[in-house]
């Protein structure tokens, strides 16, 4: 029952209406509810990394792998517990359980949508429509992102901009030591 309404409620955030923060449980349980988001996640974001890995290749699977993994969950975590400190600067610590739900479960149609547009190019189509996927589905995500921080924050377009740019950051640096691992 949580699951799917908070699927329910990330398709309705998908599509830029934001009653679906109240399909969302919100308060601790609900967020500690919500990371079940990153389990449902995991399957395409391995799906994601394989297709990487059809291209170049990590050194050592079981290597690139393990440090995958690790990364997945540091991101995800990490990106929950960063934000609780800019949420009270913004002063909206009270709504930050709720933003943390939605933003976990919009993670789900985010992975759909990468994987959408992302299985179309493996598969041979011409690079300059699959870079232009590629960047329609890198900016669909940034858009969620930044609508579900805006609506469950209850902040401005700039400040929600902030928490996407935090998400962006943690991704680059974790995705940095990922890639050093990786290499060996």
């Amino acid at each position: 029952m949580v699951i799917e309404a908070g699927l329910r409620g990330a398709l309705l955030l998908a599509r830029g209406r934001p009653e679906g923060l109240m399909l969302i449980e919100a308060g601790p349980g609900g967020v500690a509810r919500s990371f079940w988001a990153a389990a449902l996640c995991l399957p395409g974001f391995l799906a994601l990394r394989l297709f990487a890995w059809a291209e170049v290749g990590p050194a050592s699977l079981g290597r690139g792998l393990t440090a995958e993994l690790l990364g997945y969950a540091c991101t995800w975590a990490g990106f929950a517990l960063a934000t609780l400190p800019l949420a009270e600067a913004s002063g909206r610590k009270a709504e930050w359980p709720q933003f943390i739900a939605a933003w976990n479960w919009a993670n789900v149609v985010q992975y759909l949508v990468l994987l959408a547009l992302t299985v179309p190019a493996s598969l041979g189509l011409p690079p300059l429509l699959a870079h232009g996927l590629g960047l329609a589905a890198l900016g669909y995500a940034l858009w969620l992102e930044w609508f579900v921080a805006k609506s469950a924050l209850r902040i401005a377009g700039g400040r929600a901009a902030a928490f996407v740019l935090l998400d962006l950051a943690l991704g680059i640096f974790v995705g940095g030591l990922v890639a050093r691992l990786t290499e060996g």
